[in-house]
């Protein structure tokens, strides 16, 4: 079981204790660091300096303030630190641009967030389940997250 954590890149506070709510009620203790904006979420991942974190898996929403969620997106693909790490869009957006565009940046999977809470859980169950138990998670190699 992969127990890094996870990086939650959501400007919602309701949908931030949703997530973390749906993580636990499934049984995932993986710590979920979350943060507010786009630029928080690469400062975690691509920081000038200090040390970044190593998720097991970024939930990426698109409509992110600052910088929204498609253009970091590509500047995680960008970079060679990040190239690799495993990038779940989970949003409400159903816009078939949005969709082909977060696949066309290297996008894994891309997650139309459900309105209610129990088919929230269930989603959650579902991405937690592949990314985190039956998924191998990317070897670290030095520096690199």
């Amino acid at each position: 079981m992969n127990d890094a954590p996870i990086l939650l890149a959501e400007d919602n506070p309701d949908d931030v204790l949703l997530t973390r709510r749906a993580f636990s009620k499934n049984g995932f203790d993986n710590p979920i660091i979350a943060v507010p904006d786009g630029e928080a979420c690469l400062d975690a991942l691509l920081p000038a300096d200090g040390p970044a974190i190593h998720p097991a898996l970024v939930l990426l929403d698109i409509n992110l303030p600052k910088v929204g969620g498609l253009e970091v997106l590509y500047r995680l693909r960008a970079d060679p630190r990040t190239r690799t790490v495993p990038v779940v869009i989970l949003t409400t957006s159903r816009e078939q641009r949005d969709v082909l565009e977060g696949y066309r940046l290297g996008a894994n999977s891309y997650v139309c967030k459900p309105v209610s809470f129990t088919t929230f859980v269930a989603v959650v169950r579902t991405l937690a389940t592949y990314w985190l138990r039956v998924n191998e998670p990317r070897p670290h190699t030095g520096a690199a997250p």
